[in-house]
């Protein structure tokens, strides 16, 4: 089992960055794949971005590339994903979550709130 703890979250202008930290605990946590989403108020949740368990790959959402970037730190068992050039469109609760297979899901975190203002 693992449970992820998400930080990094706040206001930022328009054309800023953020960088939001999911933080995973449990004697497993290196093994499990992990995905961050988001939901933005009255929409869907949405992909954003996936790493393998190893770092090796990664995965994004097509329109998300060259503005978000995903890694992973397996000693600190911490996985980061960077945000540049932020529009206000990107006003969303964050969610990091885990899973052993790829692009599947189990263990979610409680969200970080991201609000750009333009």
């Amino acid at each position: 089992q693992v449970q992820l703890v998400e930080s990094g979250g706040g206001l930022v202008q328009a054309g800023g960055s953020l960088r939001l930290s999911c933080a995973a605990s449990g004697r497993t946590a290196s093994n499990y794949h992990i995905g961050w989403f988001r939901q933005a108020p009255g929409k869907v949740r949405e992909f954003v971005a996936a790493i393998t368990e190893s770092g090796s790959s990664t995965d994004y959402n097509d329109s998300l590339k060259g503005r978000f970037t995903i890694s992973r730190d397996n000693a600190k068992k911490t996985v980061v994903l960077q945000m540049n050039s932020l529009k206000a469109e990107d006003t969303a609760v964050y969610y990091c979550a885990a899973g052993l297979t790829w692009r599947s899901y189990n263990y979610w975190g409680q969200g970080t709130q991201v609000t750009v203002s333009s």
